[in-house]
């Protein structure tokens, strides 16, 4: 079992944002490409109001450098 929780994906994008990653360049409304010194590009592909469950969130995290304490 994870220990991530189900997040909205407004909160995952604002946590990332708190941790340093900013918008390098977006398409559309969903697919953001996230930068930040020291890690390769990450790819959000997320509308606001999605759901994202903790697998993901786990690869996320993985990718990001994300914590559950930066959820909160």
């Amino acid at each position: 079992m994870s220990r991530w929780p189900s997040t909205k994906a407004r909160s995952v994008l604002a946590a990332l944002f708190r941790i340093g990653w900013s918008v390098k360049r977006q398409s559309g409304t969903s697919h953001k490409v996230l930068s930040r010194p020291g890690w390769a590009d990450f790819v959000f592909a997320f509308h606001d109001a999605d759901e994202i469950g903790p697998r993901m969130l786990s690869r996320i995290a993985r990718r990001t450098g994300l914590t559950i304490e930066d959820l909160g």
